[in-house]
């Protein structure tokens, strides 16, 4: 098996062919990862989610320093892997935020369903709010793998 680093333009393409990945943040030296959808901006060098407020987001609220994998796994032998160091920011309905939000909005809206799973119902009922946030790209990171066939 070789693997090899990617290059910045390779990272940058499997982030804008992918909309989900892992999202860690940590608080009190414990981690906590979980799935998220996103949607990366090249432009502004971040990517764009959404939540319903729960512990991520609590977590995320205290400690803004989080990492985000995202995999392209054809199989065992042939996969790609990238990883984020950002920061989040919550887009808030203030009119400093607005840009951001708009933005977020545009790019969501590529995909279709986009809203899932964040404005589902939970086993309470109704969907809590709802925080539309951004992770602004610190350093990014990538390798590949891949097995010749026999």
């Amino acid at each position: 098996m070789r693997i090899i680093n990617l290059s910045e333009e390779e990272v940058r393409a499997l982030l804008q062919r992918s909309h989900i990945g892992r999202i860690a943040c940590a608080r009190h030296d414990q981690p906590y990862i979980v799935p998220i959808g996103f949607s990366f901006d090249a432009e502004r060098n971040c990517l764009y989610s959404f939540s319903a407020v729960g512990q991520k987001i609590q977590w995320m609220r205290e400690n803004p320093r989080v990492c985000i994998e995202v995999d392209d796994i054809v199989d065992k032998d042939h996969w790609s892997t990238v990883v984020i160091f950002g920061g989040y920011e919550e887009l808030t309905d203030s009119p400093a935020d607005t840009e951001g939000r708009q933005r977020a909005q545009v790019l969501f809206e590529e995909r279709s369903e986009w809203w899932f799973p964040a404005a589902g119902r939970t086993e309470a009922g109704a969907p809590s709010a709802v925080v539309i946030y951004r992770i602004r790209i610190d350093r990014l990171t990538g390798r590949s793998a891949w097995r010749r066939r026999l």
